[in-house]
């Protein structure tokens, strides 16, 4: 069983050894390339976990085979780096590590908007080098996000829960889009309109938008949360830049290239009243040029999910795909992984995104 980053935690390397798996951790904290995951598979090894920095494809997955592999799980809720259908090919069970994620993303959205809008890591500078001589009326002037309007593009769980933290937070209007209407987030919204209606106070809306435009166009502080594939590569472009707002907030913590980051260099550099708070990058982990040089953009090192309790959570969601599927177990059905954070784990793995086509049958209550 090969491990191509230390976990955080016990517990996941405690399911394997129940799983009877030898297990070798690569030790190398540099991206892996394929060929150095190939050598660590070498000629046995019966599943594998592997990062989201990694290209897990058909040379992987074929050598991955060929040692006798039958799982592999990626550390990360997305697998847009994983070719399923060469893993399908191969008959391999892919996993990811979907629900542990979701509040932690969404707070570090929370995090890069109000940083971004109060100019926070600029100030920060400014105080370290020195410079602070007094308070002045026009120091560092940001940008309110109270009662102004947030768009979310990208509604599902880590999306409803940042719309749900601004809304709540700043009392901001909402406006999102998506491919599905998120009833349950309209309807948690209007009922913290009522809420506020019944305090005499000013209510909130929530509007479901026809289309991205719109949302770029209406929205002061626009997040992303969307998954990356061939219709939201360079979704965000110089055209649908320039339907912003001029002192709009651009905030991404899904996945770099679904901004054209050379596109967005550029907008900043014209608009400085602009503001972009970035956790993901186009060429990861390497940022466009100049980009490290803009004031109005908060960068951040892909650390959304950075909290201990998150992400031990999905090294025990990593190990427990493998470990299941290495057992015989059947693929958990219900979007609520929450039992397999408890002290007596199911009997099945947790998320297996290609289980009907490699014939994983479904776990049965």
């Amino acid at each position: 069983m090969v491990v191509t980053k230390e976990l955080p935690g016990d517990r996941w390397l405690e399911i394997l050894k129940q799983a009877d798996c030898m297990v070798e951790v690569c030790v190398s904290t540099d991206v892996l390339r394929v060929s150095e995951i190939k050598d660590a598979i070498g000629e046995r090894c019966d599943g594998a976990i592997g990062q989201l920095t990694e290209d897990w494809g058909e040379e992987l997955f074929a050598a991955l085979k060929a040692a006798g592999g039958k799982a592999y799980s990626n550390y990360a809720v997305g697998y847009n780096n994983v070719d399923v259908g060469a893993a399908t090919k191969h008959g391999i069970p892919v996993g990811n590590t979907p629900g542990v994620l979701t509040e932690t993303t969404a707070e570090m959205a929370v995090a890069l908007s109000f940083a971004a809008a109060r100019r926070v890591v600029e100030a920060d500078r400014f105080m370290r080098g020195g410079h602070y001589k007094g308070w002045l009326p026009t120091l560092f002037l940001g940008e309110l996000l109270h009662q102004k309007t947030v768009g979310v593009i990208g509604a599902g769980r880590i999306g409803s829960a940042y719309a749900r933290m601004m809304v709540e937070g700043c009392r901001m209007d909402l406006i999102y889009c998506d491919h599905h209407q998120r009833k349950d987030l309209e309807d948690y919204i209007a009922f913290y309109a009522e809420f506020l209606k019944s305090q005499g106070q000013k209510p909130v809306y929530c509007k479901r938008a026809a289309s991205v435009e719109e949302v770029l166009q209406e929205a002061d502080l626009v997040s992303l949360h969307l998954p990356l594939d061939n219709t939201t590569h360079h979704l965000i472009n110089r055209e649908r830049l320039g339907l912003m707002k001029e002192n709009a907030i651009l905030i991404n913590t899904s996945r770099g290239p679904v901004i054209d980051e050379s596109t967005l260099v550029a907008h900043c550099q014209e608009h400085p009243n602009f503001r972009a708070g970035l956790d993901v990058y186009e060429d990861e982990p390497d940022m466009k040029p100049g980009l490290s040089e803009l004031d109005n953009v908060v960068i951040m090192p892909h650390t959304g999910s950075a909290t201990g309790w998150t992400r031990q959570g999905m090294a025990v969601l990593a190990a427990g795909n493998v470990a299941a599927i290495l057992m015989g177990y059947p693929a958990w059905q219900d979007p609520d992984i929450s039992p397999f954070l408890s002290d007596d784990l199911p009997k099945a793995a947790p998320s297996i995104v290609n289980a009907d086509e490699v014939g994983v049958r479904p776990f049965m209550v």
